[in-house]
């Protein structure tokens, strides 16, 4: 297998970010997830992840086969939870957008790519961790729990379809 690593999101992966967008979409709607069926994430959320410097590629060699963003900062979804932070002090990072290739499912590389995003942040002297998935979305809480995460509770998010996510956290 060819080296696995991650680097910073650039326009030119956009096609590839966009087709593994597309399939993680189909995944959910296949596995009767609201989640990401009202248009978000969309190219433009994407591009504007990019032009941030938020994005993240996981790559098999030369070919991206995962994407995530991460954000520093106070997400305004989490001020209000059904439950509660375990640190709700400190600053924290925010993991978004996470979706692999289908290509390469079965190979555990969500959690090298979570792994990897932890560490670059860990670097940075960030210790604390959050995310948010779907109610329905097993495999997303399946891969946070894998690396450390706890659920604290239920978050609400700006979606049509269904507003409640599955809030994890990881303080390190």
């Amino acid at each position: 297998m060819a080296a696995i690593y991650t680097r910073l999101a650039q326009m030119s992966d956009l096609p590839a970010i966009m087709k593994i967008i597309a399939d993680a979409k189909e995944f959910l709607k296949v596995a009767g997830s609201t989640q990401w069926q009202s248009g978000y994430p969309n190219e433009a959320t994407i591009q504007h992840d990019i032009l941030a410097q938020v994005g993240y590629c996981l790559l098999c060699g030369e070919e991206v086969v995962g994407y995530a963003a991460v954000i520093v900062g106070p997400d305004p979804n989490y001020h209000k939870i059904a439950g509660a932070w375990n640190n709700d002090q400190d600053p924290y990072a925010t993991i978004h957008r996470i979706a692999m290739s289908n290509k390469y499912q079965g190979q555990h590389l969500a959690g090298k790519f979570v792994s990897n995003l932890i560490s670059l942040y860990y670097a940075r002297n960030l210790r604390n961790f959050r995310v948010d998935t779907g109610l329905k979305n097993q495999p997303m809480q399946a891969l946070a729990k894998s690396q450390g995460f706890v659920k604290r509770g239920i978050v609400r998010v700006d979606d049509p379809l269904d507003p409640d996510r599955v809030g994890l956290e990881l303080n390190l």
